[in-house]
């Protein structure tokens, strides 16, 4: 949210800096984000004077160039290249000296002391266009006859300086959704920081405002009150819808706001002014001459001001004629009852919307809106009325007409202001301090609320109706606290603590190792939104169903509307937004949560919940050099990364069960059992799953069921040994098998067999080729033997290697090549 400088100094006596305001401002709980310089010129004209031509000749090397002296009221005259066709002797022009920066949409130069066309140049006689005064650059800028010779171009033009301040509202700040709740925050800031201070909030007088007939009124029907308890009009007939005065087009686009007419800028005005949304309908288009608020049936066709035909929900609140609707209520307009330059009257719309039916429409639509923004957070019911006023009066005043109606307001069942009783027992406890009784009432007091009832052991409070987020005594507590300031709250010197039991294993521990190992290995670890878009369910690339969504119910849009079944898609959406910036080498982790929703459980078990350790490989395994050779990741790179994991906590593949994955993300996969669990999942991801991402290089993939994980440590522990005595002997076989055999049959065979002297089992080389049957392999396998006791004999080594053969051969059908 923007915030001027400049128009906070209406509302309340300033006498800070802008930096120092900003520190205040954060202090009191509306944290400055960002503090930024607004000139209504861009450059503020800096450097820029006015100067009068005395002479003028031609160039002597250019044609369309003349040589100019002007008096810009120093000792001596500036010669200046001019190439502007309409230069003469005797004009009064704008002069960028030497040193000027000048702005041109989003160009900058700065003029300096040149020569051209071997002539000295001392300055640039300017055009609107350079100046950022206009858009023409077919000449020079010629001004009035008795514009001062040396004035300042700034004071000339009246080119303002202000300052705004990026404010990170937060969701509970409803009342501070303007100028006006910003101000009212200071006041209470300024005479807490300063006892002597009488800061007071200067509002904006409506005193003047009346009837001036009830020639053009409208009625006003609300149909359902619960979405809309308070609705006001009024009609102002007789206007001129024109561009907006200097000072008002300066207001707006101080705050980033793009002027469009005098009465829709208005409106803007106010709205940040007060905080009050108002809208503005043409008369001439409410049929009937009846504003009817109600809810429409699903489905019906509606035309916003863009342009886009929307389809309505049985929720959303519109603002009707007797045959259509005009407007999304709180939301958005309509095509139809716009203003356009050819409206002279207008009727004005003052409501307070319910926060909850709002939210609803707007996220519905995707349509986040100035308005949408503070009646999705709550509006102050008590505003209308004074914001009516205010907009009729500047209406008036600026685009002429007459106020033909009194103000209807629609109001059935008025919302009173609450009470909060507050015990200073908790409020000291809360703070950690004992504040003074009469500070902590000065500050209610500065804040607007009203303290209806004081004892020695607490107060009782009504809140302001705009402090639609203060509803318990703790947010009484809050409201001290900040305007007292966070940081007058000394630290304690004592610090207390307790002993805190951690079951093993520790998940957080054992996460760090994890990701220390991965980052050492050149992965990155990723953060992925839990929210995802429900379509990618529905494009059959994964076993996933629809079915089992968490689905949100004020989704933020419809790329956020279900909470992640996986995480696999939050990565390959890494993965393709880092190949489209060209990194396509790419090692990736993330812990995470996935979430399912199952209809045939019984209350909250309905959801559940798993924590998982996904990796992505992608692209090369080396970075490019001249010592390495490049190639792509493969499967037995994912496949190296998961046994690390499982190894480093003792979790064996012999001890697993390992099966052909067939899930439909995976062109090839295997996964790891224990006891019909799966522990582990990996493979290279399905062309298809990676053409929907638009991902064409093969990505690899491991999903770790952690919290099955975390019961297997606890099973299983890294156990260490002595360095053995004797030494390893190795022997190498070449097996014939068929292709449907998998080496990790071979290694728990072989395990299986020889428990006491196998120590490792790889594979070195394969082969398929013409040179055995097509349905065959070829494995070279070693095998490592080694006795802790003694030195293993050529007999005993032959006849452990006789027995793995006839194993093979009997359970595997291998043939010893």
């Amino acid at each position: 949210m923007k915030i001027s400088y400049n128009w906070l100094k209406q509302y309340i006596n300033i006498e800070v800096e802008p930096e120092k305001l900003s520190e205040l401002l954060t202090d009191c709980g509306l944290e400055v984000e960002g503090l930024e310089k607004f000139q209504t010129v861009k450059g503020g004209l800096e450097g820029v004077v006015i100067g009068e031509v005395k002479t003028k000749v031609q160039h002597p090397n250019a044609d369309k160039l003349t040589i100019t002296t002007v008096d810009v009221g120093k000792d001596e005259l500036l010669n200046i290249v001019c190439g502007a066709p309409n230069v003469e002797a005797g004009q009064k022009v704008l002069v960028a000296t030497i040193g000027t920066w000048l702005y041109m949409e989003d160009d900058s130069f700065q003029i300096k002391k040149s020569k051209i066309r071997g002539q000295i140049s001392e300055g640039m006689i300017c055009a609107e266009d350079e100046l950022g005064l206009g858009s023409s650059h077919d000449g020079i800028m010629i001004l009035e006859p008795d514009a001062q010779i040396g004035k300042p171009a700034k004071e000339y033009f009246n080119v303002q300086d202000d300052y705004i301040f990026e404010i990170g509202l937060t969701p509970n700040r409803a009342d501070a959704t303007s100028h006006f709740g910003v101000a009212r925050d200071l006041v209470a800031v300024f005479n807490h920081i300063n006892s002597d201070s009488s800061s007071k909030f200067i509002c904006p007088s409506v005193d003047n405002f009346k009837a001036d007939n009830q020639n053009n009124e409208i009625d006003i029907i609300v149909e359902n009150s619960e979405a809309c308890p308070r609705y006001s009009g009024i009609t102002i007939s007789g206007i001129k819808v024109e561009e907006s005065p200097d000072w008002l087009k300066t207001r707006l686009l101080s705050i980033g706001v793009r002027p469009i007419n005098n009465i829709v800028d208005i409106t803007n005005f106010v709205l940040f002014e007060t905080g009050q949304p108002l809208h503005a309908f043409d008369t001439d288009e409410i049929v009937g001459r009846k504003v009817i608020v109600k809810k429409l049936e699903a489905g019906t066709k509606f035309i916003t001001l863009d342009e886009v035909e929307r389809e309505l929900t049985a929720n959303d609140l519109m603002i009707c004629n007797e045959v259509e609707g005009m407007c999304i209520g709180g939301v958005f307009g309509g095509e139809k009852s716009g203003i356009n330059k050819n409206t002279t009257k207008v009727f004005l719309e003052s409501a307070y919307f319910d926060p909850k039916t709002i939210r609803k429409t707007s996220k519905y639509f995707g349509l986040q809106t100035d308005a949408s923004f503070r009646f999705e957070r709550g509006a102050d019911p008590e505003m209308t009325i004074f914001a009516l006023k205010r907009a009729a009066l500047l209406i008036k005043q600026i685009a002429g007409g007459e106020i033909t109606s009194e103000i209807i307001d629609v109001y059935p069942n008025p919302i009173s202001r609450w009470t909060i009783d507050v015990d200073y027992k908790n409020v000291d406890r809360l703070i950690g301090k004992k504040i003074n009784r009469e500070i902590i009432n000065k500050i209610l007091i500065d804040l607007d609320f009203e303290i209806i009832d004081e004892s020695t052991d607490g107060i009782k409070v009504r809140v302001p109706a705009r402090k639609v987020d203060v509803k318990r005594e703790v947010d009484i507590i809050e409201e001290i606290l900040r305007i007292y300031g966070y940081n007058n709250i000394e630290v304690p010197s004592k610090v207390n603590s307790s002993i805190s039991f951690f079951p093993y294993p520790d998940s957080g521990i054992l996460q760090n190792i994890i990701s220390d190992y991965l980052s050492n290995t050149g992965f990155s670890e990723i953060i992925n939104n839990s929210l995802t878009k429900s379509k990618y369910l529905e494009s059959g690339t994964t076993d996933l169903e629809s079915k089992n969504n968490v689905k949100i119910l004020n989704p933020l849009s419809q790329d956020l509307d279900v909470l992640r079944q996986s995480l696999i898609y939050g990565g390959l959406e890494t993965i393709i937004y880092n190949i489209n910036r060209k990194i396509s080498d790419l090692k990736l982790f993330e812990f995470g949560k996935s979430y399912f929703y199952n209809k045939d459980e019984d209350g909250l078990k309905k959801y559940s919940e798993n924590v998982n350790l996904a990796l992505f490989i992608s692209g090369k395994n080396e970075t490019e050099s001249w010592k390495t050779d490049q190639k792509a990741v493969g499967f037995h790179d994912i496949k190296v990364y998961v046994t690390n994991i499982l190894k480093r906590f003792g979790i064996n593949n012999s001890l697993l069960e390992v099966n052909p994955d067939v899930s439909k993300i995976f062109m090839e996969g295997l996964s790891y059992n224990y006891k019909k669990q799966k522990l582990v999942e990996f493979g290279q991801l399905s062309t298809k799953l990676l053409k929907y991402f638009d991902i064409t290089q093969d990505v690899f993939y491991a999903e770790i069921n952690w919290d099955l994980f975390l019961n297997l440590v606890k099973n299983f522990s890294i156990q260490y040994q002595e360095t053995p005595k004797y030494p390893e002997v190795r022997r190498d076989l070449a097996l014939l098998i068929d292709k449907s055999i998998r080496f990790e049959e071979i290694e728990k065979l072989a395990f299986q067999t020889e428990k006491s002297l196998l120590k490792k089992i790889n594979i070195f080389d394969v082969y398929e080729g013409e040179k055995i049957d097509k349905d065959k392999k070829s494995y070279a396998v070693s095998f490592i033997l080694q006795s802790p006791f003694k030195t293993l004999t050529d007999k005993l080594i032959e006849k452990t290697m006789n027995r793995l053969i006839n194993v093979f051969e009997k359970d595997l059908n291998a043939k010893i090549r």
